[in-house]
Order: structure tokens, then C-alpha cells, then sequence
């Protein structure tokens, strides 16, 4: 196994002492939330960014086989979520469809990148495109037989098709914490090399580091899955997959991260509709004290270069998500002025690592 000079470094740093504080302007945080392609009134979304001081939204575009060109719905979407980039908020996209819909073979692959292509054309504020969504799992990528090489393939496409029309193009990979990343990663890798191929396949490795439950430290270690814990594997295999190539060592997106809130309380109750999805949810307290502590140890682990907690304001359906910053009837929970305050102590360069790291 190749091991870049990064991350030797980080084993020294866990080895023999805590990393220095990141000055923090260079990590990207923000929220993964589609809300806002849906409102014609964005501005509480936008009042909520700034007051949080977020510098990224990401939100994602349906594609289907054979389109190559966007619709109306698809131009009022992204109409609505490119309004945040004039307050200097950096708009990340992701592109996907059914599993079963996942690009297999050249014309897919080619309608597929092409897309993406016109997209980022015509909306020259997206310079961040993520390609399909946690490619290692089967929930978005079927059949599995093949998916590694499959995916490499897509990847090698859209890199040459994006990087050849759209400069500053930044193009990033999707894996789910879940279904073994680090072999998908391996064999995403193998078929590069046996690909012969010169150029890269992404420039930036898109990670979902959820807990395997709500209440699980940031820092927890596992053996198979990859959370943020796992932050040593998961840099171990990228460098082992694409070290010693034309690429540098691989910058990792944090990309979805998030802990569920019960919604206990008739004022709140009163919001949402279903049943709970999950065995376990937090306390609102408990939810601010995980979503600080996970972005302080993304702060601290070198390679990491964007962090973003999924949504900003819960769904409604409690069979979806509640790990947003904001009650579904937009109220602030506790975790709102955690993720501020973190937010401002990353800035300013003032993460206690050795803490952070130890968890």
C-alpha cells in the first residue's frame, strides 16, 4: 500500500500530538438541503444562511436516461438555488436518478455528462458538481455486479467532458458510509489503472460520514463501515486507490452529515405527520452538542475541505429526516446557534484539536 506524505503526517500528529487549529477559511460548511428549489419565497432560507454564516449549499437535479437537456422544472430549480450564491454562498450540485437508472454503458454515460455539461453552462454560478449519489450502495446504483467499474467509467467521462468546457470545475465522487466504501473505493481504483488512463477521474472524493445511530460519537471507530471516526481508512484507501497517479493526494467533501431530533411536544408534534422512521433520536441539547463536535473534528482532520449537516430545516414526514438546524415550523432548535457558534470558532482558528480528535 502507497501512503502519501499527508497522510504520514496525520499519523504523526495522532501519534505525538494534536494538529494545529485549521485557520478554518479554506473548509466549506454548509447545509445539504433541497427546500429551496421548491419556495418561491427564498428568503428565510437566505436569512437563515447568513445568520448561521454558511458558506455552501447543496442541493441535487433529477436526471433520467437520454436527457441531455434541462426542462422548465429543472430551470426554476435551479433558478431558486443559485440565488444564494449572490450572498457568496458556494451552490454544490448533485446529479442522480433512480437506481435503476444509474448510467451503464457509453451512450448513457454520455447523455448523462452531457447533461451535467449543459447545466453547469448555462448556470455559470455552479463550479461544484457531484456525480450520482453514494455510488456503493444499492439504494442508488443497481445492478451492483460491475458498479466499481461501471461508476470509474462515469466518472472518467464527465471529468474530460466537464473539464473541457467548464473552467474551475470541480468534480467529486459519492460514497455512502454504509456497503463497505472503502472496497468500492479499491475497485473504483483498479479499474482506473486498468484503464491505462492519464488523466484523473475526480477531483475531490465526496464522503457521507453518518453514525451508524444518532447518538454515536463523531470520533466512533469501525471496522467496515466509515463514519468520521474512520477518517484514517477512508484517506488510506483513497491514497492506496489513486496515490503515486497524476492526481494529489485526494481532498475529501463531507458531503451529507446529520443527527435526528425527537419531535416530542405538542407545539412541534403539531408540524409533522407519520411515524417515526428511526429506533433512535436525540434530544434537541444532545443534537447541538453531536452537530458542534462533528464539525470541529472535520476542522481538525487535514485533508477534510468541506463539511455539510443534511438540512436546514426538518422534514415534515417523520419517516424522512429531522436533523435539520430548524424545526419544521421554523423555529430555532438548540443546534442552530451550536453549528453558529462552531462555525465562528472554526473561522477564527480556535478548534482545540487535541480535544476535538479525542472526542
Amino acid at each position: 500500500m502507497r501512503v502519501s506524505a499527508a497522510l504520514s503526517l496525520v499519523f504523526v500528529a495522532l501519534l505525538f500530538g494534536p494538529a494545529p487549529a485549521r485557520a478554518g477559511s479554506d473548509l466549506v460548511i454548509g447545509v445539504h438541503d433541497d427546500r429551496i428549489k421548491w419556495t418561491e419565497q427564498p428568503a428565510p432560507i437566505l436569512r437563515a444562511m447568513q445568520a448561521l454564516g454558511l458558506g455552501g449549499m447543496r442541493v441535487t437535479l433529477e436526471w433520467r436516461p437520454g436527457k441531455r437537456y434541462l426542462t422548465m422544472p429543472d430551470h426554476n430549480a435551479l433558478r431558486r438555488a443559485v440565488a444564494a450564491h449572490a450572498d457568496g454562498v458556494r451552490v454544490v450540485l448533485g446529479v442522480y436518478g433512480r437506481a435503476t437508472d444509474a448510467p451503464h454503458g457509453p451512450a448513457a454515460r454520455e447523455d448523462y455528462c452531457r447533461f451535467v455539461r449543459n447545466v453547469l453552462i448555462r448556470y455559470g454560478e455552479v463550479r461544484d458538481v457531484v456525480i450520482w449519489n453514494e455510488a456503493n450502495s444499492d439504494t442508488f446504483w443497481q445492478p451492483r455486479e460491475g458498479a466499481a467499474e461501471d461508476y470509474a467509467a462515469l466518472l472518467a467521462r464527465c471529468w474530460d467532458v466537464l473539464h473541457e468546457s467548464i473552467p474551475g470545475v470541480n468534480v467529486l465522487t459519492t460514497t455512502a458510509a454504509s456497503h463497505d466504501p472503502t472496497a468500492f473505493i479499491r475497485g473504483v481504483g483498479a479499474a482506473y489503472r486498468a484503464s491505462g488512463r492519464q488523466q484523473p477521474l475526480f477531483d475531490a472524493a465526496g464522503h457521507n460520514p453518518y453514525p451508524l445511530f444518532s447518538g454515536e460519537s463523531p470520533n466512533a471507530r469501525h471496522e467496515v463501515y466509515v463514519g468520521q471516526g474512520d477518517y484514517d481508512r477512508l484517506v488510506a484507501v483513497l491514497d492506496e486507490s489513486f496515490g503515486g497517479t497524476a492526481q494529489p493526494p485526494t481532498p475529501v467533501w463531507y458531503l451529507e452529515n446529520g443527527f435526528q431530533t425527537t419531535t416530542a411536544g405538542k407545539r412541534r408534534r403539531s408540524h409533522y405527520s407519520g411515524r417515526e422512521s428511526v429506533a433512535q433520536t436525540l434530544e434537541p441539547e444532545a443534537q447541538a452538542a453531536q452537530i458542534a463536535a462533528a464539525l470541529r473534528l472535520a476542522s481538525c482532520q487535514p485533508r477534510v475541505a468541506a463539511y455539510f449537516n443534511f438540512l436546514l430545516v426538518d422534514e415534515t414526514a417523520l419517516g424522512g429526516w429531522q436533523s435539520g438546524l430548524l424545526w419544521a415550523d421554523w423555529q430555532r432548535k438548540p443546534a442552530f446557534e451550536a453549528y453558529r457558534a462552531a462555525i465562528a470558532e472554526v473561522r477564527r482558528g480556535r478548534v482545540d484539536c487535541a480535544a476535538a480528535l479525542r472526542g
